[in-house]
Parts: structure tokens; C-alpha cells; sequence
């Protein structure tokens, strides 16, 4: 298994931070790899439920299911993933930084299989472990602007 963790400090609330997270209209404003819901089932994010969303890869569109597997408001959001032939577990963990002011740590962390089958082929562990880190990379880069210019 491949396993990326970083982390990066956001100038906004947890409760903000949050709201972007699961926020379906938000997500799409703020993550340009998804591109519109397809179903949302009600009281989300909770354990066990399904959501499907058409999601860019590269030039490709394609669904994206999403499992929330842990749901702790605010504080902790893991589900299950699968895009394609590509399945990973990401966990999204939400604390308040120390020293005052209402920044939020956000740390993503995403496990994803050693390669991905292809039709006749597989990607291997290095190109799986740079796509994994680029899209940890990118989701927090992407997210923290969004919620320091959408207060």
C-alpha cells in the first residue's frame, strides 16, 4: 500500500473549512477535478452512504463514488473512493491551530494500492505514488484558497 499524508494551515474556522468539505455546491466551486454531483443522498456526509460525482481525470470525465467510512463533524471525514479502476481511502482530519486566531490545520491523507489495473497493463507503484501525492497536493492548495477568498 501507498500511503500520502500532508497537511497545510488554512486562515478560516474549522466549522468553514468544514462547510467547504461537504458541501456538494462548494466542492465543485472550489475542486476543478469535479465537475457536478450526480446523486446526494440525504443528511450527507454520513457513514455508509453513497455519492457519485462526474469528475474530471486529465481529459477523461468520469464518476467518482464516494463511501464515507468515518464521520466526526468539524473533525475527521474518511471514506472510500473509487475513480475508474482506481480505488483509495482519504481521510481528511480538521484541528484549530494553537496561538489564537481561527486557522484550521487541515491534514489529508490518502492510501491507495501499490498499482492500478488497466486493460492489458497496470500503473505502477511510482506513477501510482505520484498521482496520489499530486492529488493530495493539489486538493489542499485548491481548498485552502477557496476558503481564505470565501469567507
Amino acid at each position: 500500500m501507498i500511503t500520502i499524508a500532508m497537511a497545510a494551515v488554512i486562515d478560516a474556522g474549522q466549522k468553514r473549512v468544514w462547510r467547504a468539505l461537504t458541501d456538494p455546491e462548494e466542492r465543485v466551486a472550489w475542486d476543478e477535478r469535479v465537475l457536478a454531483l450526480v446523486d446526494l443522498p440525504s443528511g450527507y456526509p454520513a457513514s455508509g452512504q453513497h455519492l457519485r460525482w462526474r469528475y474530471r481525470l486529465g481529459s477523461v470525465q468520469l464518476i467518482m463514488h464516494e463511501r464515507p467510512i468515518e464521520v466526526c463533524a468539524e473533525e475527521r471525514l474518511r471514506a472510500n473512493l473509487q475513480i475508474g479502476s482506481m480505488r483509495y481511502e482519504q481521510t481528511y482530519g480538521l484541528q484549530a491551530e494553537t496561538g489564537g486566531g481561527a486557522a484550521t490545520r487541515l491534514a489529508m491523507r490518502v492510501v491507495a494500492s501499490n498499482s492500478i489495473p488497466l486493460v492489458g497493463s497496470e500503473i505502477d507503484r511510482f506513477d501510482v505514488r505520484e498521482m496520489a501525492a499530486s492529488h493530495v497536493d493539489v486538493t489542499l492548495r485548491s481548498l485552502q484558497k477557496w476558503c481564505v477568498d470565501h469567507p
